[in-house]
């Protein structure tokens, strides 16, 4: 059964997901980059998103690996796409990574402005989704087949998928940093609402892995 799940999603301590400004020269905002720096290292980062051989293994790739296992579709919210906003200004603009993103699968981009899809290298092809984030996940999940779907970010992204109660794993790092503001990935949202019912901290000298369960799914050991 096709599940929808949230990996690796990282958080500074003051919960920001993203620092502010987010724009062409801050992809990730102010601070963001700061963010990632237990997962950049790992060797599933180095070889999916640089092409590099080497890396570090042990806990922090597991995770970074675990987070590419059995997807069959990703949804992106517009940003982890594009810096811009409104009508797209150039349609020369395919992505962050160049001509061979890291998702390798049919990828979902969630925005008010319709455009063709975009055929890229290693499998990945970018859909544009205008109808939000049911028709986004009825055509990943179609995309899937029986595998999983993943939502990638941002914080917006996965606040609305949470508010619908359509997540049903979601895994957190927890970075040590401060942001101070940003784009937080709790904003608004209660144990309640999304009905967490199992959840896992894994302590470490690195950031704590958070990983919950949503939905009464639970989620990997660890």
């Amino acid at each position: 059964m096709t599940r929808v799940r949230v990996e690796g999603f990282t958080i500074s301590l003051d919960g920001f997901g993203a620092g502010p400004n987010q724009g062409l020269n801050h992809p990730l905002g102010v601070g963001g980059t700061d963010l990632h720096q237990w997962v950049f290292p790992t060797r599933t980062i180095q070889q999916t998103l640089f092409g590099a051989d080497g890396g570090t293994t042990g806990i922090d790739d597991d995770f970074a690996a675990r987070g590419f296992n059995n997807v069959g579709a990703w949804i992106l919210g517009r940003n982890m796409f594009s810096p811009d906003r409104g009508p797209w200004p150039d349609m020369n603009w395919k992505g962050w990574w160049g001509d061979n993103p890291p998702y390798h699968v049919p990828t979902f981009i969630l925005t008010h402005h319709a455009r063709e899809p975009i055929e890229m290298e290693g499998g990945t092809t970018f859909h544009f989704v205008t109808g939000g984030i049911h028709e986004a996940l009825d055509r990943a999940r179609d995309a899937a087949k029986d595998k999983d779907v993943r939502i990638g970010g941002g914080a917006n992204t996965i606040q609305q998928y949470l508010r619908a109660g359509l997540i049903d794993e979601l895994h957190v790092a927890i970075s040590p940093v401060l942001l101070g503001s940003g784009e937080r990935l709790f904003e608004g949202l209660t144990r309640a609402l999304w009905g967490t019912n199992a959840c896992s901290l894994l302590p470490r000298r690195k950031p704590p892995m958070w990983s919950c369960g949503v939905k009464g799914m639970l989620t990997t050991d660890c």
